[in-house]
């Protein structure tokens, strides 16, 4: 033979957050993201870029020859190198721009 176990009534903590009364359910997280923390991240990993980005240039100072078009002249490797990775993200932004543009477009039209 079974027993059957009496049905038992679901506990305040079974129950959904918002089914709960307002002093069942837990508290915030104090240590919880914000903006200030996500800007503080942003700050220290730019630092460290940046730091990095010192300790580039002051190694590779040496003279290279360049010739483009019509330009043709000396500069520090470090900086022939830093102009050619500026001219390279500015590139992909706006080719990724013109991309979310023309999605948003598309959307914006399907919605009609």
């Amino acid at each position: 033979m079974t027993e059957q176990q009496p049905h038992a009534e679901p506990t305040p903590q079974d129950r959904p957050a918002q089914d709960r009364p307002a002093q069942d359910r837990p508290a915030q997280d104090p240590l919880r993201r914000s903006r200030t923390s996500g800007a503080w991240v942003a700050v220290v990993a730019a630092a460290v870029l940046l730091l990095l980005l010192v300790i580039f240039i002051a190694q590779n100072t040496q003279d290279v020859h360049l010739s483009f078009l019509v330009w043709d002249g000396s500069t520090p490797l470090s900086v022939a190198l830093l102009i050619a990775a500026v001219i390279g993200i500015a590139l992909t932004a706006v080719v990724g721009s013109l991309r979310i543009l023309q999605l948003r477009r598309r959307v914006h039209r399907d919605r009609r």
